[in-house]
């Protein structure tokens, strides 16, 4: 055979792969999308058409860049300043509609008794929705991310870090981190703070000392190569990679991200270690029951069904650095905002907090801090008003039944917090007011649907660590509220946006006043 047949052959072969490359390309990209649209459409569900390649990505970043450009009145009705997309797209199509990322098909859902059916998953056909990408580097295949036999052993292994009695043992870290920030304060008394930054700091102290026996000096590495990949992940969530060639050319955010992921990395293993060499040496160690040392105890395990890896231990560190700090920053700045512009709510506060600690010592307590009824309602509502996490997604894994609905295998759900947050069928018509005592006599009595309210998940894989962030708030709170009253600074402009959490654009400014 000759040079000139096996080119011959060869070039066939590629012309070949390249027609059944095409032919795949454009089914995935065009026929199967399509498709899809075809299908919900005749079972009612309609939404913005899927447009090749970006799908509706395009028209979801113009909305966004446009709100972020212009504040919004001084409301606590935010979805159409945060969610723009949502907003104007549910009033066009319906609580239901389905939208384009790229040519991924998603599936909005805001009706409460489909929430339900969703998150709580019984037939195991929603499941968290696959993680790549910069998401990847920022919280690996930990205990928010991981699906199946993994994250029950996961979640099992993390339980008993969160028992009553160790967050108990977490309350004096805590207090000294919070008092560190109140003495940074003494400089502010009668001038204007910056409370959003002021929080991430104390913040990180706190997950620092309680979860990984460090300090935020120790940690501040990790913490600030964690917000440049959040910072990341939030630049490019609405970017589309081409077929191929983005698999072949890396952006600089991709070829940055990566040494950013390796330092924290060398971060985690650096603590694991120092911990390893203490547990090594018999030294008797106050950390023993945190967060690291569950981790390192069960990367040590003989039994090899119970051993994680090292990688594991360093993805449930991220996890927890990442999904720990930025909900109780998001909470604690969005509860003092409110606070500031509704100074009944803030005075009545004061006055639950000076009751229940008070004598010689007034420094919030465990037994205290499950007593502050007013406090739980106000963190409530903020919770209602502003979600830390404004939406929640999930895979649909096969072709399967929601509601009267027939769904595709393979779409993405999203499940927008803010709308049925805000829904005035459930709420009232008082929906979009501050009214903590809609809470009074918790949620049951609060909303027409207690599914509706959604802001820290719901089912199985709701947030394991609701009460380390309530408690952190609320002892938070309490410290401030017994040295400080506080007013909304007139520099404040009100622009709520989404960074994968909530936060406030332009950040959230207050005068102190001394008591």
């Amino acid at each position: 055979m000759g040079i000139g047949t096996l080119i011959a052959i060869f070039l066939s072969c590629l012309c070949l792969y390249l027609f059944f490359a095409l032919i795949e390309f454009l089914y995935r990209i065009w026929w199967k999308p399509i498709q899809i649209q075809n299908m919900l459409r005749a079972q009612g569900i309609r939404g913005p058409s899927y447009k090749f390649l970006h799908g509706n990505t395009i028209d979801v970043y113009k909305m966004r860049r446009e709100s972020m450009m212009k504040p919004l009145e001084l409301s606590d009705n935010i979805l159409a300043g945060v969610q723009p997309h949502i907003h104007s797209w549910i009033n066009l199509y319906g609580r239901n509609y389905l939208s384009w990322h790229g040519s991924t098909a998603q599936l909005i859902v805001t009706e409460p008794d489909l929430m339900k059916e969703i998150l709580n998953n019984k037939n195991g056909d929603f499941v968290k929705t696959k993680t790549v990408g910069f998401l990847l580097k920022l919280l690996g295949d930990g205990l928010v991310t991981s699906e199946g036999k993994k994250w029950v052993r996961q979640r099992k292994l993390a339980n008993p870090a969160f028992h009553a009695e160790n967050l108990k043992r977490m309350i004096p870290a805590m207090l000294i981190s919070v008092e560190i920030m109140l003495e940074r304060w003494r400089h502010f008394e009668g001038k204007e703070v910056e409370i959003f930054e002021e929080f991430k700091v104390a913040t990180a102290d706190v997950i620092s000392k309680t979860a990984f026996g460090s300090n935020y000096l120790e940690g501040a590495k990790v913490f600030e190569n964690l917000s440049k990949l959040v910072a990341m992940a939030a630049g490019n969530a609405n970017r589309i990679k081409l077929p191929i060639i983005g698999k072949l050319v890396k952006t600089f955010d991709e070829i940055e991200s990566e040494k950013v992921e390796n330092g924290i990395r060398e971060s985690f293993i650096q603590m694991i270690r120092r911990r390893e060499e203490k547990m090594k040496m018999g030294e008797p160690d106050e950390h023993d029951c945190d967060y690291l040392g569950f981790l390192v105890r069960a990367n040590q395990d003989a039994d090899d069904n119970k051993r994680i890896s090292i990688e594991d231990v360093i993805d449930e560190c991220k996890t927890f650095y990442f999904a720990g700090h930025e909900t109780t920053t998001s909470l604690l700045t969005w509860s003092v905002l409110l606070l500031a512009i509704h100074t009944d709510w803030q005075d009545k506060a004061r006055k639950e907090v000076m009751e229940i600690f008070k004598g010689k010592n007034p420094n919030p307590d465990y037994n205290g801090i499950v007593k502050l009824k007013t406090m739980t309602m106000i963190i409530n509502e903020t919770l209602r008003l502003y979600p830390p996490n404004v939406a929640i997604t999930r895979m649909v894994t096969k072709q399967t039944r929601l509601g009267d609905l027939l769904l595709p295998g393979n779409i993405e759900i999203l499940i927008p917090c803010l709308v049925s947050h805000n829904d005035p069928e459930i709420w009232g018509e008082d929906v979009c007011l501050f009214k903590p005592d809609r809470f009074a006599e918790g949620l049951t009595k609060a909303a027409k649907n207690t599914t509706a309210y959604v802001p820290f998940g719901l089912g199985p894989r709701a947030c394991i660590g609701i009460n380390f962030a309530m408690i952190e708030v609320k002892l938070s709170l309490s410290m401030i509220l017994q040295r400080y009253a506080f007013t909304l600074s007139p520099t404040y402009v009100h622009s709520p946006i989404q960074h994968l959490t909530s936060r406030p654009q332009h950040g959230v400014q207050i005068i102190l006043h001394a008591l």
